[in-house]
């Protein structure tokens, strides 16, 4: 059985992230499949950590489901979301798309 910080939920055993479930900041360090990785950046509470490396390109899996694919190679322990992930099924939202067309801008 891989061994997970308690801090965070893993919710299959075949999925590529965990959850956490509670903030943890930038700089702290979590256990993951037995090893020590420290987080780059603070994560809030739900939000998804590498359990393992995750190539550019390959699927993140979540709840045993693919949630999309990673858009840079993703170290383990490493925060996963919308800088590094993209949804295979819908447009994933940025901030800057939707202060482009806030301002008036076209979709490109």
């Amino acid at each position: 059985m891989a061994i997970i910080d308690k801090r965070l939920l893993m919710l299959r055993k075949t999925d590529n992230v965990c959850v956490a479930c509670t903030k943890i900041k930038a700089g702290e360090t979590v256990m993951i499949e037995g090893r020590h990785a420290t987080l780059d950046r603070d994560a809030p509470t739900g939000f998804k950590i590498a359990r393992w490396d995750i190539k550019a390109g390959d699927q993140v899996f979540k709840y045993g489901a693919s949630i999309g694919s990673a858009t840079e190679d993703i170290a383990a322990g490493a925060l996963v979301h919308t800088h590094n992930l993209k949804s295979d099924y819908i447009e994933t939202y940025t901030l800057d798309k939707a202060r482009q067309k806030a301002a008036g801008g076209q979709d490109q």
